[in-house]
């Protein structure tokens, strides 16, 4: 049953990948859409469970906090190195410059994600067959949004449709190899809450500062917008239901 589920996710990661790909006259309206994601995901689901995971404390700030932060200026830290790397600094467009690499290493931070989400599922299952099947139908639903930001990651950054379908990929079947792991190893609470902090610093600083001046760069920001509260709603939901 773990196996049938972490295949499933497969199915919908693609799915949304193959929507990101066959839209590009709609990118930017797909980009608001994937920042709204991201940022119900940081919301409505990441930051809650940082919390419910929170047992460590450092200088009266909870550790967790403390990995979200540090995970929002590695990213930025990251970019403006790569940034300074391929222009100088007067040079410098924020909303019309595109870093492959950027969007390569951006990518695989959501394969890895992803990663995790299998081995979510398979940890899940250990516990009973009920919390199992809830968590998967979380991740599964989830990972649409996944396939959906993966792409918009990559050809927002200048990648090509090659390179792009090969990151898809890897986020695709990414689920199903955490899944397996589980077989091996296990992660502890404290562990657990020190990623998901900071994934979720990653997330905000890729929809704030990357993809939504992306997608106000060169479109009326008006329906973009809309766009952006419709992921931002549908994530709402989705955690709502799960």
């Amino acid at each position: 049953m773990v196996v049938l589920f972490a295949l499933s996710t497969v199915v919908s990661t693609a799915i949304g990948g193959a929507v990101a790909l066959r839209s590009q006259d709609r990118l930017h309206l797909i980009l608001g859409f994937a920042a709204g994601l991201m940022l119900g995901l940081v919301a409505f689901d990441l930051l809650p469970e940082l919390f419910a995971l929170s047992t460590h404390d450092i200088g009266g700030v909870p550790l967790v906090m403390v990995a979200f932060a540090a995970g929002f200026l590695v990213l930025h830290f990251v970019e403006r190195s790569l940034a300074m790397h391929t222009a100088h600094e007067g040079e410098y467009e924020p909303h019309h410059h595109h870093n492959p690499e950027l969007g390569v290493a951006s990518a695989g931070a959501l394969s890895l994600h992803s990663f995790l989400d299998g081995v979510g599922i398979g940890l899940a299952f250990q516990v009973s067959d009920t919390v199992g099947v809830a968590v998967a139908i979380a991740v599964i639903a989830h990972d649409f949004a996944d396939g959906l930001n993966t792409v918009t990651l990559m050809r927002s950054h200048g990648n090509n449709r090659r390179r792009t379908v090969l990151m898809l990929v890897l986020d695709a079947v990414a689920p199903v190899f955490g899944a397996a792991s589980t077989l091996l190893f296990t992660v502890n609470d404290t562990l657990l809450g020190l990623y998901l902090g900071a994934f979720a610093g990653f997330l905000l600083y890729l929809a704030t500062s990357d993809i939504l001046p992306e997608a106000h760069a060169r479109h009326p920001s008006r329906l973009t917008l809309v766009s952006t509260l419709g992921g931002l709603g549908l994530m709402w939901l989705v955690v709502a239901v799960s």
